[in-house]
């Protein structure tokens, strides 16, 4: 890999501004002074130097960050503020982009990375990754609706869903409740309830597959993933 993309990947700025850096002789591969910012470097085996900090590189990030409400998920819009808008500049360099989607007005975990592969995983209609969310819902959510998403229900362009997971976590004039689905159609949790005679009028994705949002993430805030989070979303 060219040393100027690794450098700019790791956060060191542009390629012009790496070129500046190794101009001035900051930069050192295997103890020796780089004179080329394009010379291909194995980033895996090769000590990289930079003002004498030695590079520990990483060529993909995974980032969990619980989206708030009025932020899209996208990596650029002109109207709306973007999930990789809200990350801190140390990130911007890595091209990261979410692996998935939530409404504009949809709260909760959402991934970004800059692993294609990884995200192929997580987005692939063969793989049915679970999605789990947290709906406060108009009216009582009663048994028959469980039993009818989980048999399926028919949405209001026909489509039938797969079969879901709905229970109660109370229920009253607004219910509280909790939703688990294997697929990702436009609106989908909204249009499931409408097609049952109910509004959603909160939503919160909670969880992707056995990845649980960090309860200590504010909305707005995010993390790294830890590499055994990581491994959570990995086809086993």
């Amino acid at each position: 890999m060219r040393l100027d993309k690794i450098l700019s990947n790791s956060g060191y700025g542009t390629r012009k501004e790496v070129k500046r850096l190794v101009k001035q002789g900051a930069v050192k591969v295997d103890g020796v002074v780089a004179k080329d910012s394009g010379m291909h470097v194995n980033p895996e085996t090769a000590v990289i130097e930079v003002n004498g900090e030695r590079l520990n590189y990483r060529e993909f990030i995974y980032i969990m960050m619980n989206k708030p409400q009025g932020v899209i998920s996208a990596t650029y819009d002109l109207r709306h503020k973007t999930v990789v808008d809200l990350l801190t500049d140390e990130y911007m360099a890595f091209d990261l982009f979410p692996a998935g989607r939530l409404d504009i007005d949809t709260e909760g975990l959402v991934i970004l990375t800059n692993d294609g592969d990884f995200a192929h995983r997580i987005l692939s209609p063969k793989s049915h990754v679970p999605k789990k969310y947290y709906a406060l819902v108009e009216g009582k959510v009663t048994g028959e609706d469980i039993n009818k998403f989980r048999d399926g229900v028919v949405l209001d362009d026909g489509y039938k869903t797969m079969p879901a997971q709905l229970s109660v976590i109370s229920t009253d004039e607004c219910s509280e409740v909790e939703l688990i689905i294997h697929e990702g159609k436009f609106h989908q949790v909204k249009r499931m309830f409408e097609a049952v005679g109910k509004k959603v009028i909160y939503l919160k994705r909670t969880a992707i597959g056995s990845l649980t949002l960090d309860e200590k993430l504010k909305t707005g805030e995010f993390r790294e993933l830890t590499e055994e989070e990581v491994e959570l979303l990995r086809p086993e």
